[in-house]
């Protein structure tokens, strides 16, 4: 019982993420104000405590397009895998 709401909690999870993964920075990010250049102090800048959660939300968005771009493609294709096998 328990792994069957697991399973939908993971398919949850990757999708949030594959949506968070697929906004385009030019064509809907930087239109609604929420573009990396507003926001960007710099690598290795210390960012302060008081920072907007607008700019927190940037630097997410920025971040999990940047590192889970390769990770995304493969759970994706082991969800679809494990879908066709045993959907």
């Amino acid at each position: 019982m328990f792994l069957f709401g697991l399973g939908k909690l993971i398919y949850i999870i990757v999708l949030i993420i594959n949506a968070i993964a697929i906004l385009s920075e030019d064509r809907f990010l930087a239109r609604i104000g929420w573009g990396r250049t507003q926001y960007d102090p710099g690598f290795g800048a210390a960012v302060p405590d008081n920072t907007s959660i607008k700019a927190k939300s940037v630097n997410l968005i920025a971040s999990v397009r940047t590192v889970m771009r390769i990770p995304l493609i493969i759970i994706n294709l082991i969800i679809i895998i494990y879908e066709i096998v045993l959907g």
